[in-house]
């Protein structure tokens, strides 16, 4: 009896420890663009250990470039008055960040695997079911996906349980916002995990759920539509309604102003998939307009004009 109560005692405390939060300090990030790097560099600024992956050596000589520069203005704000301590913080951020073309090699001693590459969930499945073979079993992975279901992602792995979705917004040094996506299939410690690594960001995590769009997105997309379709209808001109919710709203920007500079691919992408979803739905009813300025290669300030004039 007394052997017995004790492997059932063992037993307890092993599957005591198997529930226990995941401490994340060392961080793999794939995809270096905008989000990609700028997660990699709030990773490496608060102390962890960052590796930072993409396809090409040049790709991620851009994307350190990228973060350097970031960091200057940062710590030029941290520390006006202290330029050794500016200096400090900028070395002892970049010490914390390598970058690699192999993610397989990288993710054997990672914690984390955070994707943030193109919206394409056959790339994604492939990604994921590449790293899942050479991750350790106690890695978790999360997309930072905007528009894509988690849950679909996270089939292409072995560990819907360790899969999550980690939503961060544009710029990320800057924007204190980190969506926490839970799906059927996230465990609660995994979870749990996820929002203890946002804090420690210094973010601000909210919980919600793997519908379309999370929480943020799914709020401002049909709103950024519905703009569109008032100016379609001749209800009221773009610049007219830029300026009636900034100053009516209270909104740094107005919705065109904020279309061009998402992108106007990016905003099609988005509305094309939730369409595709839910075709009744008029909230995700595509534009003509958004339809023909983004066939005209019209995606707003990265080409030069969207909605407005860049040049």
């Amino acid at each position: 009896m007394a052997s017995a109560s004790r492997q059932l005692l063992a037993r307890c405390m092993s599957g005591s420890a198997a529930a226990k939060k995941l401490v994340i300090k060392h961080v793999t990030v794939i995809g270096g663009g905008l989000m990609g790097s700028g997660i990699a560099q709030v990773a490496a600024a608060t102390g962890h250990t960052v590796v930072l992956v993409d396809q090409t050596d040049d790709i991620l000589k851009k994307s350190a470039k990228g973060i350097e520069d970031s960091l200057k203005r940062v710590a030029k704000k941290m520390f006006a008055d202290k330029p050794e301590a500016s200096s400090q913080f900028i070395q002892k951020t970049l010490s914390n960040l390598s970058t690699s073309t192999d993610a397989a090699t990288v993710v054997h001693s990672t914690d984390l695997v955070v994707e943030a590459i193109v919206e394409n969930l056959e790339v994604k499945h492939e990604l994921f079911k590449r790293l899942d073979k050479f991750a350790p079993e106690h890695t978790i992975f999360a997309s930072n996906t905007s528009s894509l279901p988690i849950t679909d992602i996270a089939n292409s792995t072995t560990r819907q349980d360790r899969f999550g979705g980690l939503h961060f917004f544009n710029p990320v040094p800057m924007m204190k916002l980190v969506e926490v996506i839970k799906t059927p299939m996230t465990s609660q410690t995994t979870f749990e995990s996820l929002v203890d690594f946002s804090r420690a960001l210094g973010k601000m995590p909210v919980s919600c759920k793997d519908t379309p769009g999370f929480v943020v997105n799914r709020l401002l997309v049909p709103y950024l539509m519905e703009s569109v379709r008032l100016y379609e209808r001749g209800h009221a001109s773009k610049e007219d309604i830029d300026i009636a919710m900034k100053l009516g709203a209270g909104y740094p920007m107005g919705p065109f102003e904020l279309l061009d500079y998402v992108g106007l691919d990016t905003s099609k992408f988005i509305i094309d998939g939730w369409h595709k979803l839910e075709p009744d739905n008029p909230l995700f009813a595509p534009s003509e307009l958004l339809n023909k300025l983004v066939a005209e290669n019209k995606l707003g300030k990265k080409t030069g004009e969207g909605f407005y004039k860049y040049r």
